[in-house]
């Protein structure tokens, strides 16, 4: 069934205002989403006409909205905060104006209303200011993704995977996953890279199944599964979260958004929660980064589609390559160096260095450094007589 029924309305309005960007064809953007053309037109057309009121079921939609009436500012402003209790004065500023409130107060204003009726949280301790901030030139550019604490429910256990856009901060997947193993990650990622095409890159932390910056070859099943797709791989400074700075920002916000008010009966209604916050944080949440525009005024689908079929490495024709061997070695000059069995049989380029000293790549990605004439020496075997 193409709509999933949980989040209907969200899928159709990310569907209308991913499709309103033209970056790709109308007909590309209904195949990742699983409709038809008609089936697409018929959302647009309801969208334009009526926002996203018109993307409800006509069974279920309400024929008038007879409660249209002016109230008082602070009733105004108390109801937005008990929609979004954790948003202050600024955010529920932008967010009444882009849903279209007219004389919506000062963000000052706001903040004094909320003080004088006992509904501001206590100042949080001032963002520090010695982080060095960067962001990626455009959507798609990178990827930031990573794991937080897992989650203990009545029914299971599950951990949640964050990936975000780091230039438009569009949270592209928010998966209650059973496991970290390679193969769940990567199942996770294929449905995501299906629905929005493929990063350039994409930054992880030193943990999980996407590998490591520390010394030593950086390959993992995933990270090579990476590679066949043309996808690079980074990694965060070890002990330096602020790397990834602006998920490990999700997942205070998602912390304070989702999980400090949620009693979760299975992994399942969790995943159901986070569906929703992750249409409202996507498409509604006003981002202090953006100029208070939600993450969709920036994002834009890849137009890197998902190979159904895995492409091999690519290199370029004058490439030095070497055969890595079924038990993960490889032969330079006669001599052979161990590097990996998670891509046996398959080719590795050489790239030469100063003082004998080559790089090793598996396409994009940066295996190590090797010092030729130096193998092993707790390994005999590996010399080739």
């Amino acid at each position: 069934m193409p709509w999933q029924e949980r989040t209907i309305v969200e899928q159709r309005r990310a569907f209308c205002e991913l499709a309103e960007q033209k970056e790709m064809s109308f007909s590309a953007v209904c195949q990742r989403f699983g409709i038809s053309r008609p089936t697409g037109y018929l959302w647009r057309r309801r969208y334009q006409a009526e926002g996203a009121a018109g993307l409800a079921d006509r069974s279920h939609r309400p024929q008038s909205c007879p409660h249209q009436t002016p109230v008082p500012v602070e009733a105004l402003v108390g109801a937005a905060r008990a929609t979004h209790p954790t948003w202050g004065g600024t955010k529920l500023h932008h967010w009444l104006v882009q849903r279209g409130h007219a004389d919506v107060p000062a963000p000052s204003t706001i903040t004094a209303i909320l003080r004088r009726s006992g509904l501001l949280d206590a100042p949080s301790a001032p963002a520090s200011s010695r982080w060095q901030r960067f962001e990626a030139d455009g959507p798609n550019a990178l990827w930031q993704l990573d794991f937080t604490t897992t989650l203990q429910t009545r029914h299971g256990r599950c951990t949640p995977l964050v990936v975000l856009d780091d230039h438009s901060r569009y949270i592209l997947a928010l998966a209650a996953l059973p496991n970290q193993l390679s193969s769940t990650v990567q199942a996770q990622l294929t449905a995501t890279f299906r629905r929005y095409g493929m990063p350039w890159r994409l930054l992880g932390d030193n943990g999980g199944p996407w590998g490591t910056s520390h010394a030593g070859v950086r390959l993992t099943r995933l990270t090579a599964w990476l590679a066949r797709l043309g996808i690079a791989i980074s990694h965060g400074r070890p002990y330096h979260p602020q790397t990834q700075g602006k998920v490990e920002r999700c997942f205070r916000t998602v912390g304070a958004d989702v999980l400090a008010r949620l009693d979760p009966a299975s992994p399942a209604a969790v995943q159901a929660r986070f569906d929703a916050w992750r249409d409202l944080y996507n498409h509604e949440r006003p981002h202090g980064a953006l100029g208070y525009q939600p993450p969709i005024s920036r994002y834009r689908l890849s137009l890197r589609t998902f190979p159904e079929v895995l492409p091999p490495i690519q290199y370029e024709p004058d490439a030095w390559l070497t055969r890595v061997t079924g038990q993960g070695f490889i032969v330079i000059d006669r001599i052979r160096y161990y590097l990996s069995e998670v891509i046996p049989y398959e080719e590795v380029e050489v790239r030469p260095l100063a003082d004998d000293r080559v790089a090793l790549w598996y396409g994009p990605i940066r295996l190590t450094e090797l010092q030729l004439g130096q193998p092993d020496e707790a390994a005999n075997e590996r010399v080739v007589v």
